[in-house]
């Protein structure tokens, strides 16, 4: 069982080189470096700050392993070693929990690796004795790594390679291509989201973004399973950052990908759900088109019926391009979290015909955060509960965001 145990100073191997002198020189050198090049400066830069060595794990898409990055003169296959999982290993701890780890009477401790609130992986830090660690030094080079690791995500392949374990489908490659960070924060809210079957999805989708104190969310579940429903799904978040980044309201969004629907893909109809909260002031704000209502969970129970509202037409249909639909509203309190979901999640079904439903869905939740999980962690726990319910064989696609209100106190 890892421990979370305070690093070390630099011990008996000399003065190391300031730390803001080693992150400057990585920074520098790292603006013309490939992927395995960042991971080789890493490594570098450990080196100089007093431990034998730093590798870089980084987390699969559907957080289950988190498999090294190659660095210069790794194995000829390209490799850097075996991946770790998520589960049962202190790589895996540092990574749900985001704290340090350190494995009793080993040389070998684990610094998270998080963009913001977004999780990427962990960092391996590896020196000759315990006392060769430096903790708030190499939480720094796992925050300098997680950055480039981000900036070069967007065009070197070996990042996009390390991040899966098999090839995606046509329509599962476009929608991944338009999503956002699976997990975005601020001190005040949190908005987590998750994906499945991953590497096959057709017609989910899911946005977030903040606007000042305002956070905006969007579930959207398009008709059909192919790479109609990814472009659809596509237009539709496409039309909602449009609308939303010209100052349009949740009614402008709904009548946009109405009328895109309409007019482009007419043979398309969609499901959504759109929301706004205002992280100040804790206001929540929503427009339902017959997606599944929304949870509302508060101290570690679902208010039943909390958000149900009057049911409006699906998008696709060219009604809402005359009519926008209407947006409802209610204060929410410090501490609430509020579940969007598709309907590809309740009506899972287990091998004899069981469905995962909407009781389980809100269970596996409370149950989670009830034990201190993180809104992203409670959601990893939640898909893999909702994949072994099914075998691992989904048959619709599985989309699932959960916000947190946290106002500072």
């Amino acid at each position: 069982m890892a421990d979370e145990t305070p690093a070390a100073g630099t011990g008996d191997h000399g003065p190391a080189p300031e730390l803001g002198d080693v992150l400057s020189s990585v920074l520098e050198r790292a603006h013309d470096a490939s992927a395995t090049g960042v991971a080789g400066l890493i490594d570098e830069a450990a080196a100089r700050l007093g431990i034998g060595g730093a590798t870089l794990y980084l987390a699969d898409l559907q957080q289950l392993w988190l498999t090294p990055l190659p660095r210069p003169g790794s194995a000829a296959d390209g490799t850097a070693g075996p991946p770790l999982a998520v589960d049962g290993t202190a790589a895996g701890l540092a990574y749900r929990t985001q704290r340090v780890q350190q494995a009793p009477g080993e040389a070998t401790s684990w610094f998270p690796m998080v963009d913001g609130v977004e999780r990427l992986g962990v960092l391996r830090a590896v020196g000759p004795s315990p006392e060769a660690r430096d903790r708030e030094a190499f939480q720094a080079l796992a925050s300098l790594a997680t950055l480039l690791v981000v900036s070069k995500g967007t065009h070197h392949e070996l990042l996009v390679a390390t991040e899966r374990t098999r090839a995606m489908t046509l329509q599962a490659e476009l929608l991944w291509a338009f999503l956002p960070p699976r997990t975005i924060g601020t001190e005040h809210a949190t908005s987590a989201a998750v994906l499945e079957p991953a590497y096959d999805v057709g017609g989910d989708a899911f946005d977030h973004s903040f606007i000042g104190s305002v956070l905006h969310l969007a579930v959207l579940d398009a008709m059909g399973h192919d790479l109609a429903s990814g472009g659809a799904s596509a237009v539709g978040l496409a039309a909602c950052r449009y609308t939303r980044r010209s100052g349009g309201s949740l009614g402008a969004i709904a009548t946009a990908i109405d009328r895109a629907l309409s007019e482009w893909i007419p043979d398309r109809l969609m499901t959504a759900c759109f929301a706004e909260l205002d992280t100040a002031t804790g206001d929540f704000t929503w427009i339902n088109c017959a997606h599944p209502t929304p949870l509302l969970i508060r101290d570690g129970r679902v208010l039943p019926g909390a958000l149900e509202r009057g049911a409006q037409l699906p998008l696709g249909l060219g009604f809402h391009s005359v009519d926008p639909p209407p947006p409802n509203r209610v204060r929410l309190q410090p501490g609430d979290r509020v579940l969007l979901y598709s309907d590809g999640i309740t009506e899972a079904r287990s091998p004899d015909g069981g469905l995962f439903g909407e009781e389980r869905l809100a269970d596996t939740v409370i149950r989670s955060t009830a034990t201190g999980d993180s809104a992203p962690e409670a959601l990893r726990r939640l898909i893999q509960n909702l994949l072994t319910h099914n075998a691992h064989r989904l048959r619709d696609d599985a989309t699932i965001l959960l916000l947190e209100w946290h106002p500072r106190r």
